[in-house]
């Protein structure tokens, strides 16, 4: 089974013109997360944010129209892959238009008129205390695992505790009028969580000579060298891989029955005739996992990234190349890559 979403006419989330009607954008947390700062460092001050319990409640609410695009955290470069978000990327239908990496930069908040040596709780999510390990415990401080960090701050601020702090960051210090005892208490500096941006439609892919970025999903038969042969047809073209992340695949049935459906639904429109044809071909030849029940147990759906654009005919050859020899394929996406400053 084959899917190749490429470019359509849908706009580029830098693209959107803050002069007309605030785009609206949706985040898992609550007012003053590090995914609404990180929105707001991506599209700029005219917003209007809209905060969601889950992720899965994000996913839903750009596809059902309340809202124009979602910011959701995918890795972090101290604690790695965020799993569950890869799984929800292929179970639902929007597209990776962007992507920013956000320093994250963790501070100890408090009641005003608290000091350090009040404290004797602190409260945040677990990751956050986790990289605070150090001077947590250098300054004694007990941990109380909350679900987000910014809602550990409005808590902090809703039950008026003094003996208690949160770690949050500059912004929910600020919405919640909160006072900041001490700053950058994480334990590494470089503590960087990478976000995409998603919307309903794709984005224009990014032209040739501007750093871009794709993302695919694709499975392979567990067959000697698979993967090894998966890999080649970057290699053969030059293509750098930027990342591979593996899970296990619990079900290509479900796959099947839900992408072979959307497929006889998308049209041929702004699709190059190349991936058009890959498209309409639905399962291909060697997805026959039905008479191999035994191998479908511990088959895995491998996620890459690419530096490379779907609008270079080297990638289209890549991919046209990588759907001969995969039993499903989905591009996630085609857009420009984030350049650190």
């Amino acid at each position: 089974m084959i899917e190749l979403v490429v470019h359509s006419d849908g706009v580029s989330s830098p693209d959107w013109n803050a002069g007309e009607v605030p785009l609206r954008v949706a985040y898992q947390g609550e007012p003053g997360a590090y995914s609404e700062s990180a929105a707001i460092e991506y599209f700029g001050e005219n917003l209007q944010l809209v905060p969601c319990e889950t992720f899965e409640k994000v996913f839903e609410l750009v596809e059902k129209d309340g809202a124009d695009r979602a910011v959701l955290p995918i890795e972090n470069s101290l604690a790695g892959t965020i799993h569950r978000n890869y799984d929800l990327l292929l179970q639902h239908q929007l597209h990776i238009v962007g992507e920013v990496d956000f320093c994250v930069r963790h501070y100890l908040l408090a009641l005003e008129g608290v000091e350090l040596k009040d404290v004797r709780v602190v409260q945040s999510h677990p990751m956050a205390l986790a990289q605070c390990e150090k001077f947590l415990s250098e300054n004694g401080l007990t941990r109380e695992v909350a679900l987000d960090t910014a809602g550990s701050a409005r808590l902090l601020r809703d039950k008026g505790y003094r003996d208690r702090a949160a770690i949050a960051g500059a912004r929910a210090a600020q919405i919640y009028a909160l006072n900041i005892l001490r700053e950058d208490i994480e334990d590494e500096p470089e503590n960087f969580t990478r976000f995409l941006i998603l919307a309903r439609t794709p984005c224009a892919a990014p032209p040739l000579g501007v750093p871009a970025k794709t993302s695919i999903a694709f499975s392979l038969i567990n067959t000697p060298g698979a993967l090894f042969k998966a890999l080649s047809v970057f290699a053969l073209r030059d293509i750098d891989l930027t990342k591979i992340e593996s899970r296990h695949l619990r079900s290509l049935r479900h796959l099947r029955s839900r992408e072979s459906a959307q497929l006889r639904a998308s049209s041929t429109n702004g699709r190059s005739d190349t991936l058009a044809s890959i498209a309409s071909r639905g399962v291909s030849d060697n997805a026959d996992v039905e008479n191999v029940p035994d191998r479908r147990r511990w088959e895995y759906l491998f996620y890459l990234d690419i530096s490379a654009s779907l609008a270079d005919t080297k990638t289209n050859n890549a991919l046209n190349h990588l759907a001969e020899i995969t039993t499903f394929i989905r591009v996630l996406g085609s857009y420009r890559r984030h350049l650190a400053e």
